[in-house]
């Protein structure tokens, strides 16, 4: 998982308005969204890594995790670079 800001720090997008390409898929939010209000959760289905953007202790928080999606760590929100021009999730 990593921000629209941190995908264009890392060069993976070109543009600020151009979406993530594979492997990476957007997760819609506010573009406001406080880490102290929303949780990121994440949920591996198919194969890939689904994610979702959620008030934090609503009925839909309870009811995801109660599904098997967990919480993402804030400080594990980013881009990794590797030896090469790619970069991954953490």
């Amino acid at each position: 998982m990593a921000t629209h800001a941190q995908l264009l720090e890392a060069g993976l997008i070109a543009d600020g308005d151009d979406a993530p390409t594979l492997p990476w898929h957007p997760v819609q939010g506010p573009p406001d969204a406080s880490t102290m209000w929303f949780a990121v959760l994440r949920k591996r289905t198919r194969g890939i890594v689904i994610g979702s953007l959620v008030l934090r202790h609503g009925d839909n928080h309870a009811s995801l995790l109660e599904q098997g999606w967990e919480e993402v760590a804030i400080d594990s929100i980013g881009v990794v670079p590797t030896s090469g021009a790619d970069a991954h999730p953490m």
